[in-house]
This record gives structure tokens, C-alpha cells and sequence, in this order.
């Protein structure tokens, strides 16, 4: 028996040398222009698939029918996953094609995965591929817009698929930001998610923006752009911007709220909205520590500080979202966010969506009108 283990630990050693030189050679080629031998193709797709279907067992999918969630998912993979994965109407461009493994096309390889597994890819990526993990890994509820989204994906038309993920973009004319003189091309990724004018296109995918003025959306922006608040969605986007063009964006939109506001998705819906959310709004819950909410965020006509959001006219989906990512701990931003995480931690879920319903319900005021701000610094740990 001693024999058999010094031989096992000899032949062990040997191995181990053996491929240390074997590397320190370089006669190994990893060129991604030498592709892989097919055994070595089948075996690296068949342990990442069994992997992703192990690790996935647990995840229960939500409902994934919102028309909301599949817009959201659109916008975000045009930009973010069509380059690599194409799009209907859209051939992939060479850069993935020359790819080792080649990036898979969305037909027809993305309905062979599951719900749960396609969740755990869009999430996590995967090792020696290009596939990245979400920039932002607390934000489960932008993963399964994109999933949502995928699950529809094989089957839309090149006008359905134009229609989800650009909206009426592509054509200044029909958006009317020929009507903005201060239009420039860098807003094109801002315009197809959020509108000309800021409205989200009217689904409650995106926040509406008409209703924020220029030092909210500046302030927003730039923690995005920080890392201090979390999204995979926005903080590519915004990372890639300058001072001047955050600045811009923000500039813009604030004054594209000039014009007439477009009531919100659901109050247009007529459901009457939960008394007890205007009561949390306009009186607070002192005994569970929680203030009114229109000390800060109106809708009085005049905000005191110009980085407070005003709610009035926001999606309801919205406002839920952004106070459970609050509660979760798992939202950052400006200044005030420890502010809300506090506020946030105070409600319960269905006082969550009474204040919502009921700052949803109301008719949106337009561009707020804030007194003169300090300087805004971004601080604090990034989230």
C-alpha cells in the first residue's frame, strides 16, 4: 500500500511538472483565430451547460408577462447584447463572429435554455467567453426584464422587434426633437428608451423625466455614472459620458418638461388610488418612523431642494421598485440616500404600494421649480 501511494504521488508530481513546462513552452497556440479541436468545443459547452443547469435549480421565476419588463429587456439588449448576438433585421457584425467560442446568435439558441437558466447567464455570464456578469449583480428585477424579453425574442418580426427595443427613435422628425434646438446625436440610447420628451414611452418601463428638473436628472446621471447607484442598464450608458455630456443630457430633458405633461400610465387607467397612500404621503407613519413624503417630494408646486425627485405623475411600477431596492439596500444615488433607505425600511409592502398608487394618480405638475442648489458632490460608498 505504501508502495501504490509513493508511486500515485510520484506520477502526480510528474504530471504537474509536466504541464507547468508544457505551458512555460508556449507551444500551446490560444490564438481565438485557431478556434478549438471539436472534442475540446463539445466538452467546454457540455460542462457550462451542465453547470448553468445545476446552479439554476433553485431560481424561481417571476411572472414574466408585464409588457413593461419585455420594453425594458428590449431597450437594453439592443444596446447592450445585440453587437455580440444580433437582432432581427440586423446581422451580426465580424468582431463576435471571429469570437472563440463564437457568440451564439438569438435564433435559435436562446429558447433551448430555460426560464431560470437564461436568468443565471444574463446574471452571473460565463468564464473564457465573452458573455460578461451584470455590472450591477443586486439588481435581479433588470435581469428578468432581459429574460423576459429573450423569452419573446425567436419568434418577433423585424417591425415587432423595432418597435420594442427603438420605439419611434430612429426618426427625429416623428419623435419632435427637431423641435429641441439643443438635440444633439449623443442623446440617441437616452431618446429610445426614455422618449423625446421624457415621457418613458407611456408603458411604465422606463421613469418618466418631464416631470424632473435640470439638477435631479444631472445628480442622477452622475451617480450612475460614479457606480453609487446600481444598474446595468444605466451605468454603461452613463460611464461612457463625459462632465459636459451628462450635463447635456440632463440639460436636455429639462427642458424638453417644459412642454405640455403627459399623464401617467395609470392614471389615465382609473383605478381609484388606496386612501392610506395619501395619508403616508401628506402625514407620514410617526410610529413607525416614517415621515410624509411631500415634505420632500411635493406635489406642492415648489420643491425646497432641487435634488429631491418629484413623484406626482411617476409610473406606479417605478416608485415600488425604486422603495424596495431602498429597503433592500441595494439602491444608492446622492446625498439623501441613506435619507430614504431609512424612510424605506419603515413600510411595508402594502404601504409601498399605497404611496405609490397614490403619487401615480395624480397629474403631473411639469418641470419643478427649485430654488439655487450648492455644488453637487457625490459621496459615499459605492452601492
Amino acid at each position: 500500500m505504501k508502495i501504490w501511494l509513493i508511486r500515485a504521488g510520484l506520477a502526480g508530481v510528474t504530471l504537474a511538472v509536466g504541464g507547468f513546462l508544457f505551458a512555460s513552452s508556449g507551444v500551446m497556440n490560444v490564438a481565438a483565430s485557431s478556434g478549438h479541436w471539436p472534442v475540446t468545443e463539445w466538452l467546454l459547452h457540455y460542462t457550462m451547460r451542465r453547470s448553468v443547469a445545476t446552479r439554476s435549480l433553485l431560481i424561481e421565476p417571476p411572472p414574466l408577462e408585464d409588457p413593461a419588463l419585455v420594453v425594458r429587456g428590449a431597450g437594453h439588449y439592443a444596446s447592450g447584447c445585440a453587437p455580440c448576438h444580433g437582432e432581427p433585421g440586423g446581422p451580426r457584425g465580424p468582431i463576435p463572429r471571429r469570437m472563440t467560442p463564437e457568440a451564439p446568435s438569438f435564433e435559435p439558441r436562446f429558447e433551448h435554455w430555460r426560464t431560470r437558466e437564461l436568468f443565471w447567464i444574463v446574471k452571473h455570464g460565463v468564464k473564457y467567453t465573452a458573455m460578461p456578469a451584470w455590472v450591477a449583480p443586486e439588481r435581479d428585477d433588470e435581469v428578468w426584464s432581459v429574460v423576459a424579453f429573450l423569452e419573446r425574442l425567436p419568434d418577433l418580426s423585424v417591425p415587432a422587434y423595432r418597435e420594442l427595443a427603438y420605439g419611434d427613435s430612429p426618426d427625429p422628425g416623428s419623435t419632435g426633437i427637431d423641435q429641441l434646438d439643443d438635440y444633439d446625436p449623443v442623446l440617441a440610447d437616452c431618446i429610445r428608451c426614455h422618449g423625446a420628451t421624457g415621457s418613458g414611452r407611456g408603458v411604465g418601463a422606463f421613469p418618466r423625466l418631464d416631470i424632473q428638473g435640470e439638477a435631479y436628472l444631472y445628480a442622477a446621471l452622475a451617480s450612475y455614472a460614479s457606480g453609487h447607484r446600481a444598474s446595468g442598464i444605466m451605468q454603461p450608458i452613463a460611464a461612457t459620458l463625459d462632465e459636459t455630456a451628462l450635463r447635456h443630457a440632463a440639460r436636455f430633458y429639462a427642458r424638453a418638461s417644459r412642454a405640455e405633461p403627459v399623464a401617467s400610465v395609470e392614471r389615465s387607467a382609473a383605478a381609484a388610488p388606496d386612501a392610506r397612500g395619501q395619508q403616508i404621503a401628506e402625514r407620514g407613519l410617526p410610529e413607525q418612523g416614517v415621515p410624509p413624503c411631500s415634505h420632500c417630494h411635493g406635489p406642492q408646486a415648489v420643491a425646497e431642494n432641487g435634488l429631491f425627485p418629484r413623484l406626482a405623475g411617476q409610473h406606479r411600477a417605478y416608485l415600488i421598485e425604486q422603495l424596495e431596492l431602498f429597503k433592500r439596500d441595494a439602491r444608492g444615488g446622492g446625498p439623501y440616500a441613506d435619507v430614504m433607505r431609512e424612510v424605506a425600511d419603515g413600510l411595508e409592502p402594502a404601504q409601498i404600494r399605497a404611496v405609490a398608487d397614490w403619487y401615480a394618480s395624480l397629474p403631473a405638475a411639469g418641470q419643478a421649480l427649485h430654488r439655487e442648489q450648492r455644488p453637487i458632490r457625490m459621496t459615499g460608498r459605492p452601492r
